[in-house]
């Protein structure tokens, strides 16, 4: 299909920029704040970060040289390393998500990121195009989907690892019906306005102005010209109201800029078997997987998102879901939906995983026992106030005050934890919530589910009281935890999950 090439000739400038953008503060204390120094030191610093820059370089360009890939209708094989070869076979049945992103630098080049996660562990676990033209990037992910397709509709065939790399094989491709995406969820300007008020993003204009001074202070000195404007707006308390005016109609223009060039081109679609998500102004991300590898669903409830009846559904899967170092977090979808959107979203995206609003609540007795457990975090920082007893604006009784507030906020906690936890075992399904100030709902299929934890402790036992836990397969693994549920509901998650092994050999014989 791909016979065997090279990467994309400007993956090697992406990497020499790397390797002096990550070197520049070195170069800087060497060449520029110690431009006048004879010392060893310094001499011998500069001598060996020449040498590490020079290796750094011709280091990527023989990598770019040895470093090779090619496709067939199997899978991937890739080949790198310049003393020690690496061969490598990747099916494109491990293929679990893929992402892709456009950052600032691609998109004046007309280029673009591409990356096949796989199920696997291990530095390994993907296939990366850190550069590459857009349309090879469609070809690519054409390609992978197509092939999987045919391989799920037809038997599998063995991936060959020991395979000759110097012939691709021709590939018949089969023509089928392309399915039309269906586009779910694209947020207004209200939406942009809530999603601003709702992350605080507009309180991060004060310390990016902080972060900025301090980087100018460092050359030029602005001590004495800040304190006589300081000076003379304080003098006035008309200046004082007009500053203070000011600062707060900047955090929040600064706040609603900085969430519609982050949320402003988010869609959400899907097709009947992938669900897409695109986002982003300056650098895109886009993200598709398939319906099938969706693990889980877990719908989070911040307190101040509860207030404004706001959630966030995220989509658990297996592969991996972010390019190198930048975290993505695309696999969220739309951090700031409505509660009833965002369980229609889910409902739209995948009919398999119907959400019920009807869910059982803990017994009384279940309150009682989370209030009465001791609390470490509570008995340790009382215990330093105690020795330490600081004043908080002269105030002699701060110690206790703040021990106060904390057993306060901790009992609230659990309380809300209680109010909130809940639980619905319904067919193939399992509906967890738990949580206090934050809540968060979990949702996934018995067959998905691959490890059950039940315990028991003594004070548990003596109230017919026991912990549930769930560990669902995702990188990293996911585990959801209940605890204080009747020993009935127990026994029915044990007949209920027993079912699995009929799901799941029923799955093998496919």
């Amino acid at each position: 299909m791909i016979a065997n090439r090279r990467h994309h000739p400007a993956s090697l400038l992406f990497k020499i920029g790397s390797i002096i953008r990550n070197s520049l503060f070195i170069f800087l204390i060497l060449f520029v704040f110690q431009a006048g120094s004879n010392s060893t030191l310094v001499v011998y610093g500069r001598y060996a970060f020449i040498a590490y820059i020079s290796w750094s370089i011709v280091s990527a360009m023989l990598n770019w040289l040895t470093t090779t890939y090619a496709l067939d209708d199997q899978g991937f094989y890739l080949r790198h390393g310049i003393f020690s070869k690496t061969e490598q076979a990747i099916p494109f049945s491990k293929v679990q998500n893929i992402n892709r992103h456009t950052s600032f630098f691609h998109r004046i080049l007309r280029l673009t990121s591409i990356s096949f996660e796989t199920g696997i562990a291990g530095d390994d676990a993907s296939v990366k195009f850190d550069v590459t033209t857009k349309k090879e990037a469609s070809q690519l992910e054409a390609i992978v989907q197509q092939q999987k397709d045919i391989i799920n509709t037809e038997n599998p065939t063995i991936l060959d690892e020991t395979k000759d790399f110097s012939v691709a094989k021709p590939t018949v491709f089969i023509k089928k019906t392309t399915n039309e995406r269906i586009l779910h969820f694209q947020p207004t300007r209200r939406d942009l306005l809530k999603a601003s008020m709702t992350s605080f993003s507009f309180l991060l204009l004060i310390p990016l102005l902080g972060s900025v001074f301090y980087n100018i202070s460092e050359f030029i000195n602005l001590d004495e010209r800040l304190e006589y404007v300081g000076a003379s707006i304080l003098s006035s308390p008309w200046l004082i109201a007009i500053a203070v005016t000011v600062l707060v109609v900047a955090s929040f223009t600064f706040g609603i800029i900085h969430s519609f060039i982050k949320y402003g081109k988010y869609e959400i679609s899907s097709d009947s078997q992938r669900i897409y998500i695109k986002k982003g102004i300056f650098s895109e991300a886009s993200f598709s997987i398939a319906k099938e590898r969706v693990q889980a669903i877990e719908i989070t409830q911040t307190f101040t998102k509860r207030i404004l009846g706001l959630a966030e559904v995220k989509l658990i899967s297996a592969g991996s879901l972010s390019l190198d170092s930048e975290e993505l977090n695309i696999n969220s979808l739309y951090p700031f939906l409505p509660v009833d959107q965002a369980y229609a979203l889910v409902s739209e995206l995948l009919p398999g995983y119907r959400i019920q609003m009807d869910m059982q609540r803990l017994p009384r007795r279940s309150l009682w026992i989370r209030i009465l457990k001791p609390s470490w975090i509570w008995l340790i920082a009382t215990a330093i106030l105690f020795y330490f007893k600081p004043k908080f604006l002269s105030i002699e009784e701060t110690w206790w005050i703040g021990s106060s507030i904390l057993l306060i906020l901790i009992v609230l906690s659990r309380v809300l934890d209680f109010l909130h936890t809940r639980y619905c075992l319904n067919e193939e399904l399992i509906q967890l919530k738990n949580g206090g100030f934050t809540s968060t709902l979990f949702v996934t299929k018995r067959e998905k589910i691959v490890e059950v934890e039940m315990s028991q402790n003594r004070i548990q036992r003596a109230c017919g009281l026991s912990s549930l836990q769930t560990v669902t397969r995702a990188r990293p693994i996911h585990t959801s935890y209940l605890e204080d549920v009747p020993d009935q509901l127990v026994v029915t998650f044990h007949h209920w999950y027993r079912g699995r092994s009929n799901e799941v050999q029923l799955e093998s014989t496919k």
